[in-house]
């Protein structure tokens, strides 16, 4: 049975290949996205919102994930906390999710764009 998911070798040797799907790429980013504080949640599109409110929770929603040549390209879509810098959040989340990917991955980030989807308002 063939698996249809888009999947990148990080590693071949004797013994055999290692390949990671995207989507684990994009669950590490997205784990690591919202351990910053000031994010409030990730954002995603009407499907993703659809099925967060079912209960079935994607990890990776609000996040691209390219893989060019030797390199990642990261497109994360973020919703932050009212009252915390736009920037300031913005280029922890770049960090944090540059340095997850490449430390459990050894893949190289080649940049990580945050989207800032909307700011949530909700009491804290």
């Amino acid at each position: 049975m063939a698996d249809n998911r888009k999947t990148f070798k990080i590693k071949s040797d004797d013994i055999g290949d290692v390949r990671i799907a995207d989507e684990v790429v994009a669950i590490i980013a997205g784990l690591a996205a919202t351990e910053v504080e000031g994010v409030s949640s990730m954002a995603g599109n009407i499907t993703n919102e659809i099925v967060s409110r079912l209960g079935m929770k994607n990890l990776s929603r609000g996040i691209m994930i390219e893989v060019m040549e030797d390199e990642v390209k990261v497109d994360v879509a973020i919703n932050i906390a009212y009252g915390f810098s736009i920037p300031e959040v913005s280029s922890r989340v770049q960090d944090k999710v540059k340095n997850a990917i490449e430390n459990m991955t050894g893949l190289n980030v080649a940049v990580v764009n945050v989207r800032i989807a909307s700011v949530d308002m909700g009491s804290n």
